[in-house]
């Protein structure tokens, strides 16, 4: 299970698709994270990626704690293609953010 709500993550999906004008809101919104939520959008992103399969999530959030180096923001925002990453995870993973972007989208 995700120690992140399907909210928070269409929030960096959201913002991640438009990284040019977003950036700074973007890093500052993952630096605020708890170090859970940042395990798990790490996590989600590397089984978006295929470095973990969906039922290595588990070991993929410890992973995630483990080896954090580098401040998260930095880790995620250095990696191409992060938004579509984090949608195949939650694909993999069965989640579906879709009510979430379309209530971030609509402003609510």
């Amino acid at each position: 299970m995700l120690d992140i709500s399907t909210y928070k993550i269409a929030q960096v999906v959201l913002m991640a698709r438009e990284m040019e004008r977003a950036e700074p809101e973007l890093r500052a919104f993952i630096d605020r994270l708890t170090e859970e939520e940042q395990a798990s959008l790490v996590a989600l992103m590397w089984i978006g990626r295929d470095s973990f399969a969906a039922e290595e999530l588990e070991e993929a959030k410890l992973t995630a704690r483990q080896e954090a180096t580098t401040p998260t923001a930095d880790y995620l925002l250095g990696s191409p293609h992060l938004s579509d990453h984090l949608e195949n995870g939650l694909d993999a993973l069965g989640i579906s953010i879709v009510d979430d972007e379309d209530a971030l989208v609509r402003g609510g």
